[in-house]
Parts: structure tokens; C-alpha cells; sequence
């Protein structure tokens, strides 16, 4: 079983780029804050189901500082004018055993590139890898481009229970 929280691979975008899938770690907090603000207000809504863009030191820590156990983060990075830039993230969050919750950002100028199907993939070896049984997302029903990814990476769908979701989910086991 890999170390989620050495976790590195490398994959190749559609446009023939090459971004590092690898774990999120705490020094990334500068670029996490820097991708954000190149996150376009849609992306950002479909992502956080808000137009706030501003986050507390709480909830920057929350981001940032995970355990790679309960709470598992990946970041995309791509090399812009010679260095590193964050362009997307995607973390699974346990909710109840055996189950995880999905997350996925990709900044506006990366998106439809495949950032989220690698993202994905390797979320989903890693969930396997540590016992999970189970991924769940809840979506807005307009995020097109997340549910037309979820389908085609074999997830389900159901109304939520709650207004305005579409609720994800496909076991793993």
C-alpha cells in the first residue's frame, strides 16, 4: 500500500503537458491560496456551493494541514515560466467507515484538460488502498462537467435529500 502522504505520479494532459499528482503538504499553503485566486466565481461556486472567496485561518489550516488518513488531499502541478503552480486539488474526506466524501477544484485555465480525471483515479486507488468501500460527492445539478466526469469514472446518482444537490456515489471495493 502506497504512503498517501508521499504520494507523487506523474500524468500527461490532453493538450500533451505533463502535470505531478501528489500528496498535499502543509508548505503548499502560499500556492493552495494562489490557485483559489485564479479560480474563475462559477468554478469556484460549483466547487464550495458559495460565491465567497475568502477563507478564515481556520479553515486554510482545515485545507491545508491534513492527516492522510481519516483526511486525504492530492494537488495537480504544472510547470509555468519554469516553476511549479498549483492548477487543482481533490481530497477525500472519511464520513463513516468504510465511506468518503469527494472534492475536486481545477483552476478555470486548466479545466478540460483531464486535471480532474487524474485527480480522480488517484483519489480512488488511495481510498482503495486504505480500506474504503465507498466514494460519495454531492454536485450541483448545473456542475455539468463534475457529473459528466463522476458517470464516465462509474458513479451512480440519486436525488439528495437536501435542495439543489445531485448526490454521487460508486463503491470501490
Amino acid at each position: 500500500m502506497p504512503d498517501a502522504a508521499a504520494y507523487s505520479a506523474v500524468e500527461t494532459l490532453r493538450d500533451g503537458r505533463r502535470i505531478e499528482i501528489r500528496a498535499l503538504r502543509p508548505s503548499d499553503r502560499e500556492d493552495m491560496i494562489k490557485a483559489v485566486g485564479q479560480t474563475g466565481a462559477e468554478s469556484f461556486y460549483r466547487r464550495f456551493f458559495s460565491p465567497r472567496r475568502d477563507f478564515t485561518e481556520q479553515q486554510i489550516a482545515y485545507f491545508v494541514n491534513v492527516d492522510f488518513s481519516s483526511h486525504v488531499a492530492l494537488v495537480a502541478v504544472a510547470e509555468e515560466d519554469g516553476r511549479p503552480v498549483i492548477v487543482g486539488g481533490g481530497r477525500y474526506i472519511v464520513c463513516e467507515p468504510a465511506c468518503a466524501e469527494l472534492a475536486f477544484a481545477v483552476i478555470d485555465r486548466y479545466q478540460g484538460q483531464g486535471v480532474g480525471s487524474a485527480l480522480l483515479r488517484h483519489i480512488v486507488g488511495l481510498a482503495r488502498d486504505a480500506g474504503l468501500a465507498e466514494l460519495v460527492a454531492d454536485v450541483l445539478p448545473e456542475n455539468i462537467p463534475m457529473l459528466t466526469l463522476l458517470r464516465r469514472s462509474g458513479f451512480d446518482f440519486d436525488a439528495r435529500h437536501g435542495p439543489g444537490a445531485v448526490h454521487a456515489r460508486r463503491r470501490i471495493a
